[in-house]
């Protein structure tokens, strides 16, 4: 919208500036052209009388007359009487029009624009005796020509720059009618990455303020919701927990005499204490969530080198991978204890669901720090890569029934500890086969 309300300024300044410098061009060349013929008419006829009265005397000193005449650069004058033909200067008698010359020698004055030598001049015919006798002078539009050029293109710089200015005018006057429609997109972008604590500025217009107030009311109405929702699962999350400690030490005892109890039991003991163990990480995920669920406090961030990160994961959670670190590597404004969650649950996915990591890489792209994570799995089909980071998804498994013993939270918490860094995660698929899941954050300087 902004480009093409600019646009549109631009064209309008463009035409309405060119219709101006045109309605001045003709409207000055028009005026200094006739001052300028009208001048030299008049005077071509002043020098004409005196040629007359001279030819009327049979004065000798017509000739020096004819160069007294001459005296401006370019300035030439030609004399008929009967069949002789006198020029002075550098004229052509065979370069002037026939039309001029015919119609001076049938007694009617006439001037006509040529060009001589490459110059511009006007030639003014003026009968000067009977009998077809008639005198030219040739006058110059050198320094007309010069100014009219000179006019042409400042009316044309004058017009591009009215048009660039136009254009000028037209975004930043886009920019600021649109800066609340912009605000609106950065507050919505921030609460979509997890930020619900943003908010609209009121502006002062009363078109706008209502629009900005509406949005606030709700989007803190939303940040409440979120709350509730938020203690809530951490209210029962640490109520579940002493229970769960108990069903954990008594799962912990009935494992330990498993050995003493019929087949039938041992099944059922087995299945208790995996389900019992699933259970504590749910709860812990949730217990998560619940306190991440806001962006991270300004206190708990500090500089984290990415190199570092990877390199103090555990041996279990890298196993045989690869990992590839840019030298030096990335720092990154982060609350560290949350980086290390989101490399964590990243490795355990790819372990509980693809075969396990085959690499981790740290490098640079674009002004961003990235964080990259291959598995050794069939890959993520491209309309399930944005569904994968919902909460309890746990992506296609069409025709398993095996419990993989996940808890469908690892791959949410990863996002929303991303997004509350200010950063991007994604999922896609690599060359060699399997799954690369990326992460992208704003890198800081050292």
């Amino acid at each position: 919208m902004r480009a093409r309300v600019a646009a549109a300024f631009g064209l309008v300044t463009l035409a309405v500036a060119a219709l101006l410098s045109f309605t001045t061009w003709q409207l000055a060349s028009n005026y200094m052209l006739a001052q300028r013929e009208r001048g030299a008419t008049d005077q071509a006829v002043i020098d004409a009388r005196l040629v007359s009265d001279n030819l009327a005397r049979g004065s000798p000193d017509l000739p020096a007359l004819l160069v007294g005449l001459t005296g401006e650069p370019q300035t030439g004058v030609v004399l008929r009487v009967g069949d002789r033909w006198t020029s002075v200067g550098q004229v052509d008698v065979n370069a002037l029009p026939g039309d001029l010359l015919r119609a001076a020698g049938l007694g009617t004055p006439a001037r006509q624009r040529l060009v001589v030598h490459g110059a511009p001049v006007l030639a003014v015919a003026v009968p000067v005796a009977p009998g077809g006798g008639f005198f030219v002078e040739l006058a110059p539009l050198t320094e007309l020509d010069r100014t009219l050029r000179f006019l042409s293109a400042t009316l044309v710089a004058g017009t591009t720059a009215a048009a660039a200015l136009g254009t000028l005018l037209g975004w930043w006057t886009t920019r600021r009618a649109l800066r609340p429609v912009s605000d609106l997109t950065e507050a919505a972008a921030r609460m979509a990455e997890g930020d619900l604590g943003a908010r609209l500025p009121v502006p002062p217009e009363n078109d706008l303020a209502p629009l900005a107030a509406r949005f606030n009311a709700t989007a803190e109405a939303l940040e409440q919701r979120v709350q509730r929702d938020a203690r809530f699962a951490s209210d029962v999350s640490h109520e579940l927990r002493s229970p769960l400690t108990t069903m954990i030490n008594a799962g912990e005892v009935l494992r330990r005499r498993r050995d003493e109890l019929p087949a039938t039991a041992r099944r059922a003991v087995d299945l208790l204490t995996a389900d019992v163990a699933r259970f504590h990480r749910m709860v812990e995920d949730l217990l998560e969530i619940s306190r991440g669920i806001q962006a991270p406090a300004t206190s708990d961030l500090e500089p984290v080198d990415l190199g570092v990160v990877v390199e103090n994961l555990p041996a279990d959670l890298v196993g045989t991978a690869a990992v590839v670190v840019e030298r030096p590597a990335p720092l990154v404004l982060a609350d560290r204890r949350r980086l290390d969650r989101v490399l964590a649950n990243l490795c355990q996915n790819a372990r509980v669901y693809a075969g396990g990591v085959t690499r981790i890489a740290v490098c640079r792209r674009q002004g961003h720090a990235v964080l990259e994570v291959d598995d050794n799995g069939p890959g993520i089909p491209a309309e399930f890569r944005d569904q994968i980071f919902e909460r309890f998804a746990r992506g296609p498994r069409p025709g398993r029934g095996e419990d993989s013993g996940g808890t469908g939270l690892g791959l949410a918490l990863v996002a929303q500890h991303v997004h509350g860094h200010g950063g991007r995660v994604w999922a896609e698929d690599r060359a060699e086969g399997g799954a690369r899941f990326v992460v992208e954050l704003p890198e800081v300087t050292r």
